[in-house]
């Protein structure tokens, strides 16, 4: 064990040992000695520090304390009634304190228990209560700042997790101390119930086993009592203040001393203002009038002394100001900072501020933390931080999305509007201001607030600016993921299973695969959208085949085809008739006959003329789907999907290829047409 756990270890033991077992006056002197020592040292830390989680321990203090104290206070009674000498510390604070007069005494004794009980502790225990619901009631807000801050890159994922922590310690420390207060209270009700005890037993004793008469008795044991209430109720005190002190502490930078000095005496027109009133009272009233002008003199002069430093340090910042300026016209600029590219931005007019602004009832921030986490259960990686920033060189109402720095999106909305769109069924027309959606350019009005209960009871689809923008953000950030995905994510995302898989892991990297050829494969993945939430069923796949071929390609279209069931859940619905689209196979066999092998990988090399043909005919078959109101999906051989795929993407971005062995087996296909050349 270590010296301080023996240390604390022995001052619990001794306060139980001083219950059951009698102490020599020597001994108990030594004791009551050490108990105003820790009660000073327990005040003055209180005092000093600079945080009150530093004391985070205080709650145990407290009641460590008033254990120690109360079984110094019973083994006092038991010398008291049983030999009249409970040691010279117990006599010397009965006698001295109340100068020897038994009256004073009591009256100074019972003016202690009074402060101690019905203003100290009153008040600490109401501001501990108090603290404490306040600290519970703000920790949902300091959460939802801390989220706030880590979306817009202003801290780290360390810093946020560092914050947090602080928050649920404060709220504990409060809680707490809530309760430890009633520590405090309770011990002062024992200590006055033990004086009236000993003084009724003390009499009781002193007159039967000691002969003493009924008055010298009282006198006798009155005093000891007295001097043993105050030697244990002056530490009580201090620990009641170390109390109030802790809980009333608002500064968490400044020194204590200094605060409080610097709060009361650093505006020399409040001391010139108390300086004349206490010059006027001496001289125009009958109080002593060498002292109040003394005392109204040393404020005037404190007055002049502060407002002489407040005019230098004022020209010290004004110089220091200057200098710093020079410096920095003078010193070489700093570039490296100019280096670091946002994955994600999103930048706005200063029309769109108040969306941002959570003191403005914005909740931009909020939608953005729900980004991240949708598209985390959707695709399975996690999205870049996102940074908003405003600019003022938009026009007011418009925002832009970059990815790694380079636009990507743009989009405009009315602050105080709302975005109304026909989903195709609704009749009758609202008027309003023609727009377009940002997200899938459909067409769209802007309505008032007015017109928003309308528009909605004859079935049009009403939007508010922050959806539109986090719509727009969102299907930005899912065709742009597989950008977004580097090797430190895939690292990040093998070390999350790694615990649980590592054979696997073992077996995988890097004997037959790098991280850098995993990012290739997942990036495949997430470039059609297929999640890669399952990482441990892609990893095994990719165990399986890698020792056979190395072309990522068609380990990808294996990995798609071990994820046949979350492909067809995604596309298919169970138990209903998708229509879909087929390729013919003379034009597979084409596509297959134009695929030159390299040791790079493989690639397409079609005749143009074929290209425009087989481009033509899938347009054909795309609007047909479309005219019955289906998802364009086009089947194909499992050989030729990743070829086909890589064809028609750049003429047909939101088209669906999909290959036979991607598709599970109770999924119900009708062909309503056919590629062909």
């Amino acid at each position: 064990m270590k010296r301080n756990d023996i240390a604390v270890g022995l001052y619990i033991l001794a306060a139980f040992l001083f219950l059951i077992i009698p102490m020599s006056p020597y001994l108990l002197d030594f004791f009551l000695a050490l108990n105003i020592a820790v009660s000073l040292v327990v005040l003055f830390n209180a005092m000093f520090t600079k945080e009150v989680l530093n004391m985070s321990a205080f709650p145990t203090i407290l009641l460590f304390t008033t254990i120690f104290r109360i079984s110094l206070n019973i083994s006092s009674t038991r010398l008291i009634l049983s030999t009249g000498n409970p040691g010279s510390v117990v006599r010397v604070f009965g006698e001295f304190v109340g100068g020897g007069n038994l009256v004073i005494g009591i009256i100074i004794f019972i003016i202690l228990i009074m402060i101690q009980f019905i203003v100290i502790n009153k008040g600490s225990e109401r501001v501990a209560e108090v603290t404490a619901r306040f600290t519970l009631d703000a920790m949902p807000g300091k959460q939802m700042a801390i989220d706030a801050d880590l979306n817009t890159g202003a801290i780290t994922d360390a810093q946020a997790m560092e914050r947090r922590q602080k928050i649920q310690d404060e709220a504990s420390f409060f809680g707490s101390m809530d309760g430890a207060t009633k520590y405090v209270k309770g011990d002062a009700v024992a200590g006055l119930i033990i004086t009236v005890i000993n003084i009724a037993g003390g009499t009781i004793t002193g007159m039967m086993n000691h002969g003493l008469e009924a008055v010298e008795a009282f006198q006798k044991y009155a005093i000891l009592t007295i001097g043993d209430g105050l030697v244990s109720q002056i530490p009580s005190l201090m620990i009641s203040l170390a109390t109030g002190v802790l809980v009333t502490k608002v500064s968490k930078e400044a020194d204590f001393g200094n605060m409080l000095i610097g709060q009361l005496f650093s505006i020399p027109k409040v001391l010139y203002i108390v300086g004349t009133t206490m010059i006027l009272l001496g001289i125009v009233t009958p109080l002593n009038i060498f002292l109040f002008t003394a005392y109204g003199l040393a404020f005037v002069l404190s007055g002049r002394n502060i407002a002489e430093k407040l005019e230098i340090e004022a020209i010290e910042r004004e110089v220091s100001s200057e200098e710093e300026e020079a410096l920095e016209i003078r010193k070489p600029e700093n570039v490296a900072s100019l280096l670091q590219v946002d994955p994600i931005e999103l930048e706005f007019g200063y029309g769109i501020i108040p969306l941002a602004d959570m003191n403005q009832g914005g909740d931009l921030l909020d939608r953005v933390v729900l980004i991240r986490r949708q598209i985390a259960l959707e695709l399975g990686t996690v999205v870049p931080m996102i940074r908003l920033r405003d600019n003022i060189q938009l026009n007011p109402n418009q925002y832009i999305i970059k990815i790694k720095g380079i636009q990507v999106s743009e989009g405009e909305i009315l602050f105080d509007h709302y975005m109304a769109m026909n989903p195709g069924y609704v009749e009758e027309e609202i008027t309003g201001i023609p727009t377009f959606e940002p997200s899938f350019h459909l067409p769209a009005i802007w309505i008032t607030e007015s017109q928003r209960e309308r528009a909605e009871s004859l079935g049009y689809t009403v939007v508010d600016p922050p959806s539109i923008i986090a719509t727009h953000l969102t299907e930005v950030i899912r065709s742009h993921i597989h950008e977004l995905l580097t090797r430190q994510d895939v690292q990040n995302l093998v070390n999350n299973i790694q615990e649980s898989n590592q054979t696997l892991i073992a077996e995988l990297v890097p004997k037959l695969l790098s991280i850098g050829e995993i990012q290739k494969v997942l990036q495949n993945l997430l470039r059609e959208q297929i999640s890669i939430r399952d990482l441990v069923s892609i990893l095994e796949t990719l165990a399986d085949y890698a020792p056979s071929t190395r072309d990522l390609d068609v380990l990808t279209e294996y990995v798609r085809q071990n994820l046949k069931r979350a492909i067809s859940k995604k596309y298919f619905h169970e138990g209903e008739m998708t229509s879909v689209v087929t390729l013919d196979p003379k034009v597979e066999q084409e596509i297959m006959d134009s695929v030159k092998q390299t040791e790079q990988g493989s690639y397409l090399a079609l005749d143009p003329e074929i290209t425009r043909e087989i481009i033509e005919s899938v347009q054909s078959e795309i609007q047909k789907l479309e005219e019955l109101g289906k998802n364009a999906i086009i089947i194909t051989s499992p050989i030729v999907r990743m070829y086909f795929k890589r064809l028609t993407q750049e003429y047909f971005r939101d088209l669906t290829v999909v290959s036979y062995n991607e598709i599970d087996s109770n999924v119900e296909l009708q062909s309503v047409g056919m590629v062909t050349i």
